[in-house]
């Protein structure tokens, strides 16, 4: 069994309070979530409303499955022009 896990740290320009944050990051959470087997939550930065720590993880019983789908999720976040990304970090466990 392989866990992966992806932090990434954004910048949210486009908000102009926390409700607009909220927005942005859920309408990005719930794609990913729908879209890729993983598990997606807000990790720091939740009184701030244009910065935002994501985590993002995933399982699966072969190594090779789990970088795929990490991979696909820092695209998925570096393809949505709505936020910046200022650092990406992954862990495999």
């Amino acid at each position: 069994m392989v866990i992966g896990c992806i932090q990434v740290k954004l910048s949210i320009p486009e908000a102009r309070s926390l409700k607009d944050k909220r927005m942005i990051l859920r309408s990005l959470k719930d794609r990913m979530m729908n879209k890729m087997n993983i598990s997606v939550a807000e990790v720091g930065d939740q009184d701030l409303w244009q910065s935002c720590h994501l985590a993002a993880v995933t399982v699966a019983a072969e190594k090779a499955v789990v970088e795929k789908r990490l991979s696909e999720v820092s695209e998925h976040i570096r393809g949505n022009p709505r936020v910046v990304v200022l650092d990406i970090m992954v862990e495999m466990i």
